[in-house]
């Protein structure tokens, strides 16, 4: 049983050698050569297009055996092994050679439509950590993820990387989360909150109760998600294998026909050469490589022709928000003065020069402010943080203090019912504040924000018009969401989501018959891309790992090339349907010419390339077709 396996694998491979693109060019030259020979009327001894018949035929027949007799499945690779067969049969070698040779140059086409990369799982593995520091009767060890169980405390360390979901039981420190939320901002956590497998701890030392390990881990759930919707991606199916189940039978009654009416066998032969889908099969793969190449100019890289058909019938657009709807990158966006001793520059100066101590992205964000406003950055000394409140240092003979409202409270500096109401209103906005105070006093707040991107509103409009429903699906907090959604003129918001939640939202709107594209950047986006109908990721800012789960990438990240690759789409498919239609009328002409004898093998060959020509032609004019 063993030995009979591995016959047939290694027979599948060879013939799939024989399929691929050096060996079909092979082919094609010598069905050429076979061409010039029968025009010079010259004799030899072996007709070159038996090359061809063995080269791009051979994998057809045993293409069609295989489905009809272990799939039992009539695929149109059977007819065009009939008409290969009859062919030879009546010595019309070329003719033979022809059909294999097309079918060949379709069956390539569509293969580099589909062709998807498998390297993101694979990155999306490689964070789930290998080891973590568990601290059991007192010592700490370093241990693989494996041996480590429910209820067991790990220490973990400024920079590393999470190794389970549990809850903080001693330090405080900042939490990046945006591989499980996609949230720009790291989130302060303290004793008693939850963290999560694969997030990063950005700051102070921290110990977790372990509660859920391994496959029950939130990172190793996200793997599992993404490799199910993967392998649920079920691939485009030619259109003349879902025709082939009447192709075949239609072909051999008709040539039966024209053999019983007139008694001839070349007339029979003429019809099973004609009737090959040649045309037909090369209506889909050609039109969609033409869009593609279209679209790799307008920098949108498409994946698939499955992905290509789909955002045709897109009517919900589904919107990560960081990295997506925004630019993911932190930025001052107000400074508030408290006291009038002090200046909008004077108060942006001390933060500035406290925080380039700091690691803290908000505090990066202050000092890239004051750098572009060329502040000079006066001496700090004495330096200390505290992980996930705030930072403390002299400036100028100043104790200067830089952090949010419960670590100035912690050290005796009043926070007033003004500045409670301003750092309400900033967290309506989506906004974090950084609170400054100087020898006691709260003097002024910077706060920050993501950026929307330009042209985010115009494009939610021109999807609207186009008939597409919008929604916003985010890790953020709702204040932040709402915010953004508002300036976006999206109505529809869902906030503070894991990527499982998104992955609900999308499943539940395709419950409902919607057929929905997902827009997101990040690894926690990575799911939802597999598992809508079509995942469009940023492909500048976007991580590896959502770009190819996903089936298009926005290379400049232009979100408002979406209502291009709407438009495209569609063109694409009325491209696709009018070949099909001309494929099927030129079929139609040639079958009733070879029934009246108007056509020979040879000839009905030459008309049957020339509609496969007329074919591509016509798809090629989508490559330089305006859209925008």
């Amino acid at each position: 049983m063993a030995a009979k396996v591995t016959v047939v694998a290694h027979t599948a491979v060879f013939f799939d050698a024989l399929a691929g693109l050096r060996m079909t060019v092979v082919s094609g030259a010598l069905l050429a050569l076979s061409l010039a020979v029968l025009l010079a009327e010259k004799s030899v001894p072996v007709d070159p297009a038996w090359g061809t018949i063995l080269i791009s035929g051979s994998p057809l027949v045993y293409l069609a055996l295989t489905r009809l007799f272990f799939q039992r499945n009539i695929s149109s690779a059977l007819l065009i092994s009939i008409a290969m067969v009859a062919s030879i049969a009546i010595g019309e070698l070329f003719a033979a050679g022809e059909v294999a040779f097309i079918m060949a140059i379709g069956a390539i086409l569509e293969d580099r439509t589909v062709e998807r990369a498998k390297r993101g799982l694979k990155q999306l593995i490689g964070l789930a950590p290998q080891q973590g520091r568990r601290i059991a009767a007192g010592r700490e060890e370093i241990v693989p993820i494996a041996r480590i169980r429910r209820g067991d405390v790990l220490r973990v360390l400024p920079g590393e990387t999470i190794p389970v979901d549990g809850e903080i039981v001693a330090g405080s420190t900042s939490i990046d989360q945006s591989v499980m939320t996609g949230e720009s901002l790291p989130v302060d956590k303290t004793v008693g909150e939850s963290v999560f497998s694969g997030t990063i701890n950005r700051f102070g030392a921290v110990d977790i109760r372990a509660a859920k390990v391994g496959e029950d881990s939130s990172l190793h759930k996200l793997i599992r998600m993404v490799r199910e919707a993967e392998d649920n991606k079920a691939p485009m199916q030619r259109i003349v294998d879902r025709w082939a189940s009447w192709l075949v039978p239609a072909a051999l009654v008709i040539a039966l026909i024209a053999y019983a009416a007139t008694g001839d066998v070349i007339r029979a032969v003429t019809v099973l050469v004609v009737f090959c889908p040649c045309a037909l099969a090369l209506a889909t793969p050609t039109s969609i490589m033409a869009a593609i190449g279209q679209a790799t100019r307008h920098g949108v890289l498409i994946k698939s022709g499955e992905a290509l058909e789909n955002m045709g019938r897109v009517d919900s657009i589904a919107f990560d928000k960081t990295g997506t709807l925004t630019h993911g990158i932190l930025e001052v966006s107000d400074i508030a003065v408290f006291v009038p001793d002090r200046t909008e520059e004077q108060l942006l100066g001390l933060a500035a020069a406290v925080e380039s101590r700091s690691e803290h992205p908000l505090g990066k964000a202050v000092v890239a402010r004051a750098a572009a406003l060329n502040l000079a950055l006066l001496p700090v000394e004495q330096f200390a943080m505290v992980p996930g409140k705030g930072i403390a240092a002299t400036v100028d003979d100043s104790e200067i203090r830089c952090g949010n409202s419960a670590y100035l409270e912690e050290n005796g500096i009043a926070i007033g019912g003004e500045i409670q109401a301003v750092l309400a209103g900033l967290r309506q906005q989506g906004k974090a504040g950084i609170l400054v105070a100087e020898a006691g006093r709260c003097i002024g707040m910077v706060a920050l924000s993501d950026t929307l991107r330009q042209g985010a509103a115009e494009m939610v409009r021109r999807l609207r018009r186009m008939g597409t429903e919008v929604i916003l699906l985010t890790g953020d907090h709702a204040h932040t969401a709402a915010h953004f959604a508002a300036r976006a003129n999206i109505e529809q918001v869902r906030a503070e989501l894991l990527p499982a939640q998104k992955v609900e939202w999308i499943k539940t709107m395709q419950a409902q018959g919607r057929t929905v594209c997902m827009i997101g950047d990040g690894v926690n986006d990575a799911p939802a891309l597999k598992t809508a109908d079509v995942g469009v990721a940023m492909g500048t800012m976007g991580s590896d790992i959502a770009i190819e789960a996903a089936d298009i990438a926005l290379m400049g990240d232009d979100i408002g090339k979406l209502p291009y690759l709407k438009r495209l789409s569609n063109v694409t498919i009325r491209t696709i349907k009018g070949n099909i239609v001309l494929a099927m009328v030129i079929n139609c002409a040639a079958i009733a010419m070879s029934v009246m004898g108007l056509l020979t093998p040879i000839t009905g060959a030459l008309v049957h390339n020339a509609g496969s020509v007329l074919i591509v032609l016509n798809a090629a004019r989508l490559y330089d077709r305006k859209l925008n």
